[in-house]
């Protein structure tokens, strides 16, 4: 593999800064390798979007990020992940892996079950898309997944400010009926939500494993670019850059409690109109629906 394609760096997207998540597990499992992280802060939130509007939100995003270089795309939002995952990997086949949240989060949930009761919260676009009732089934047949959406909870905890009543009262009328259908293992569908980890683990009880996507998305990330031979050298140390398209103080300022590592400068980048590579993107999914 030629030594400028490894040493593009992995490319990650957000509905805003709750990715920063997950990006945080990966500095941290893969100090060597660079990153470049977008937030689509100026759309923010998506849980309430449709699928068609999160599609184009993805193929947007991508094409930003593919149009700066990029080895490996990591879609960081459940809700994105769930709408666009299936259509960014076969558009991108042959020229970047793709990893989304939902796959490991399932697996992990699966293997951490003990009854086979596994719950879900997570926003109204991702638990409406069946995209972990389809994975958790593939994984744990078995398996009965209890899925509670809420709208509130992102906004919310992106706020930034301490947590409040508002936070506490949400997040126990969410676990409510989790608690009543009885499940041991509940999945974290969104990337904002380990922030507030500890107020779900009161409200769900310290019997009740919580699953999130952060551990789980660096060792697979750092799977498939060692499968494709784009690892960067373990010796090297990696840098972290950062896009928004909102106000990049703004971003900075939310996106230091969520990634807990500095943020220094911020690039404001325009949504709404594709890039060049994401026109490329769009064209190739409409070739692809006119040749079927």
């Amino acid at each position: 593999m030629a030594g400028s394609e490894r040493e593009l760096p992995v490319a990650v997207f957000d509905s805003g800064v709750g990715g920063l998540t997950v990006l945080h597990e990966c500095l941290v499992s893969l100090p060597h390798e660079d990153f470049l992280y977008l937030g689509d802060t100026a759309r923010f939130p998506y849980g309430d979007r449709s699928a068609d509007e999160l599609l184009r939100f993805a193929r947007e995003l991508a094409g930003i990020l593919l149009d700066r270089g990029a080895k490996l795309l990591v879609v960081a939002c459940n809700s994105a992940t769930a709408a666009a995952l299936p259509a960014l990997r076969e558009e991108l086949d042959g020229r970047l892996p793709v990893v989304g949240v939902v796959s490991p989060e399932s697996r992990l949930a699966a293997a951490a079950t003990v009854n086979g009761r596994v719950g879900l919260v997570a926003t109204p676009a991702t638990v409406g898309s069946g995209a972990y009732a389809r994975v958790l089934a593939e994984v744990a047949p078995a398996a009965e997944l209890h899925a509670v959406a809420s709208a509130e909870l992102a906004p919310l905890i992106q706020e930034g400010g301490e947590v409040d009543e508002r936070v506490v009262a949400c997040v126990d009328g969410l676990c409510r009926p989790l608690r009543q259908a009885g499940v041991d293992t509940v999945i974290l569908g969104c990337t904002h939500y380990p922030l507030v980890r500890p107020v779900l683990q009161r409200a769900l009880g310290r019997g009740v494993a919580i699953v999130s996507s952060g551990e789980a998305i660096a060792a697979e990330v750092e799977l498939r670019l060692r499968q494709a031979g784009l690892a960067q050298d373990d010796e090297r140390r990696g840098r972290y850059r950062f896009l928004a398209t909102g106000e990049p103080e703004e971003f900075r300022r939310l996106g230091t409690r969520f990634l807990q590592l500095p943020i220094g400068a911020v690039e404001q980048v325009a949504p709404g109109r594709l890039t060049a590579a994401g026109e490329e993107l769009a064209d190739g999914a409409v070739a692809g629906r006119d040749a079927a």
